[in-house]
């Protein structure tokens, strides 16, 4: 196993973790920031939930240190249980209770907290999760999503110091889960609520993490902001196949004729611009967008009868070797933006790339997501 070390954000929410399993030894040491989305990412079965269920006092017998915000949890000598923990916990079943309304079910999360101790509002949770019509219904009257939604505003409503998610989105069918993502995205935006969020599926991780921790085996094989995580030259095999660009966006454009959108990316929108799909995008929108290393090709010229709509002029910064021998890195300057492209070495030595050379970089809009 290659352990790649710690690089990222420094933050108050010090995690440190010990247990021997039947199938696997968990050894974590996680310092994660106090504001935005941070994600345990890996396949199943390499200690995510284990972690997370640490985190909320679930798991006694894993040994170790938590402490969220200068606030200790748990070390050597000390076990606060998890009711007194201050965690929000939302499961990959909503675990609603089948007898009580919406409404009620909300009231159980908010009577948690005491009054003068809330932090969220119900009328601001119902907003946030869209869910003030649902409020008569009973649980099996509603949709997976809508099940699920409400279990994540009973969880805000007890007001918690951290938020954890447990694949929330996994027992969901594809457009169940395109409909609750951007619910999840907003509360990172107007909550002021640090987010554990535990999955294997990167596309949750591209549209919410704001720190990425990459696990394998109970172990932490990387970990930092998502942009630099993601770009890192040094993934092993398990990880390098998501290997991307991380850019944020805005919508210039919208393009009836062909059902596409034109989004422009770096400072005050001068980095660049990209054409994607159009997906109900509105002018000025905020868009994260996720470009896959082995999706941009690279041209020494600008290649105008080619089908591919976007050809950046880019300047090579870096050469990078991976931990695949046929594979190159390169990293590569629009206006001060950086991308990251996977060639094989074969197609290096063709173009005779060199840091400093002016070229194209080509993503087809059909790979943009």
């Amino acid at each position: 196993m290659i352990d790649l070390g710690v690089r990222g954000l420094s933050g108050e929410n010090k995690i440190q973790l010990a247990a021997k399993f039947d199938d696997f030894t968990l050894a974590v040491n996680l310092d994660l920031p106090v504001r935005g989305v941070s994600v345990l990412f890996g396949p199943s079965g390499c200690g995510k939930t284990t972690v997370l269920r640490a985190i909320a006092g679930l798991a006694p017998q894993v040994r170790g240190v938590v402490n969220i915000a200068g606030e200790l949890w748990q070390d050597e000598v000390t076990f606060v249980p998890s009711h007194l923990r201050g965690v929000g916990m939302v499961f990959q079943q909503p675990s609603l209770f089948a007898h009580l309304s919406v409404a009620q079910n909300l009231q159980f999360g908010l009577q948690r907290t005491p009054e003068s101790q809330r932090r969220v509002r119900y009328e601001q949770a119902l907003d946030l999760l869209g869910i003030a019509a649902l409020l008569p219904r009973k649980p099996a009257q509603l949709s997976g999503g809508e099940q699920q939604r409400v279990a994540i505003a009973r969880a805000l409503l007890a007001s918690p110091t951290l938020l954890l998610l447990d694949e929330p989105l996994a027992a969901l069918d594809a457009p169940r889960k395109a409909e609750l993502l951007p619910y999840l995205a907003q509360l990172n935006r107007e909550l002021n609520i640090p987010m554990v969020y535990v999955t294997h599926a990167m596309d949750e991780v591209s549209q919410l993490a704001d720190y990425l921790v990459l696990m394998s085996a109970g172990r932490v094989i990387a970990q930092g902001d998502l942009a630099s995580t993601l770009a890192r030259p040094d993934l092993p095999v398990q990880f390098a196949e998501e290997r991307s660009t991380i850019l944020d966006t805005r919508v210039v454009e919208l393009n009836a004729d062909f059902h596409l959108t034109r989004l422009a990316f770096g400072c005050d929108g001068s980095g660049g611009e990209l054409w994607v799909p159009n997906k109900q995008h509105q002018l000025g929108q905020a868009q994260r967008l996720r470009i896959m290393a082995r999706d941009i090709s690279i041209a020494t010229t600008d290649e105008a009868h080619s089908s591919i709509v976007n050809r950046l002029p880019a300047q090579i910064t870096a050469l990078l070797p991976t931990t695949h021998p046929a594979h190159v890195l390169v990293q590569m300057s629009v206006h001060g933006v950086t991308l990251m492209a996977q060639i094989t070495a074969l197609s290096q030595a063709r173009l005779q790339l060199a840091v400093g050379q002016t070229v194209w970089a080509q993503v087809k809009a059909v790979a943009l997501l």
